[in-house]
């Protein structure tokens, strides 16, 4: 691989790494709500998280407040080799300049597609650390407990205990799923960033090289990912924290059309919703960290490279 290459999956890693350590808390709150109240009618189950704040409230008066950063560590390198793949592999196509049309500047479509690509690779191959974070962010006292509670004390702990029981394929049970989220926010959020930040630097707002042309962009970007990614997103979440059989077959779904058919006629519309607010406080603030800290990086290292050059 180009050494180029290698650095922009490494930057790309490293700056969903500096956001997913502040946005983990809400990644917590959102497992929790989307778990809640699993293939039951409205009305039919005990709401323990009203919403986002009275979630954060209720996790820290019963599991207490280290609860809010539960599944920390699989989270930290999930968002490393995920992104890391996601960002590094979208920007080495911008490098190669499939994401322009014919007159030099960015296409919509082609970056839809650019991003859906790297969404799909970078979520298969993070694939176990986002199982056994939702697994840990999952856990919590007999009171407030939602969905399948799964015992693990540790990431290194949940990755024995799958794979002495499944191998190597449990490892990567509902990575279906997780293709279908990622791929889907992928492609929303990195072609609305690119073509959102192209119009911002056209306008000439804030100066070219400023870092508000990155949070204009990825603010904008925040919505768009967080109303097409939720449905999936909680698709992905209860694939993975399903209960699994001897043969390791999910208790509840067959797959992702199966999940999503199933909430649908259990839950309604609004159950592929569950925990938007939360999923935005979450994706919003984290999109933003994210491509703010990745094209900040990008600056520092292309201007040392361009130092390195000339000296």
């Amino acid at each position: 691989m180009d050494k180029n290459n290698a650095v922009e999956f490494l930057l790309g890693g490293l700056a969903t790494c500096g956001a997913g350590f502040f946005t983990n808390p809400l990644e917590v709150v959102k497992t929790r709500m989307q778990l809640q109240g699993e293939l039951q009618a409205h009305g039919q189950y005990n709401v323990h998280y009203r919403n986002a704040f009275h979630a954060f409230l209720t996790i820290a008066r019963n599991d207490g407040l280290t609860a809010l950063q539960s599944g920390l560590v699989p989270a930290l390198w999930y968002q490393f080799f995920m992104n890391g793949v996601r960002l590094g592999l979208y920007q080495v196509l911008i490098n190669m300049g499939y994401t322009k049309n014919k007159e030099g500047e960015i296409s919509l479509a082609r970056s839809v597609v650019a991003g859906a690509l790297a969404g799909c690779v970078g979520s298969s191959v993070a694939s176990p650390f986002y199982m056994v974070k939702t697994h840990l962010q999952a856990q919590a006292v007999k009171e407030i407990a939602v969905g399948f509670q799964h015992p693990h004390g540790s990431m290194s702990e949940g990755f024995r205990a799958i794979y002495s029981e499944h191998g190597m394929p449990g490892l990567w049970r509902g990575v279906s799923g997780a293709i279908a989220r990622v791929t889907v926010g992928s492609a929303a959020q990195l072609s609305t960033f690119s073509y959102t930040k192209q119009i911002v630097v056209k306008s000439k707002i804030f100066h070219q090289d400023s870092w508000l042309n990155a949070l204009a962009a990825s603010m904008l970007s925040g919505f768009a990912v967080t109303f097409f990614m939720t449905p999936f997103d909680v698709v992905s979440t209860r694939l993975y924290n399903q209960g699994t059989d001897a043969r390791g077959r999910g208790l509840l779904y067959r797959g992702v059309i199966d999940c999503f058919l199933k909430i649908f006629r259990t839950e309604g519309i609004w159950g592929f919703y569950k925990g938007w607010t939360a999923c935005y406080f979450r994706l919003g603030p984290h999109t933003t960290l994210s491509l703010v800290f990745w094209d900040e990086f990008r600056k520092i290292y292309l201007g040392l490279a361009s130092h390195n050059k000339y000296h």
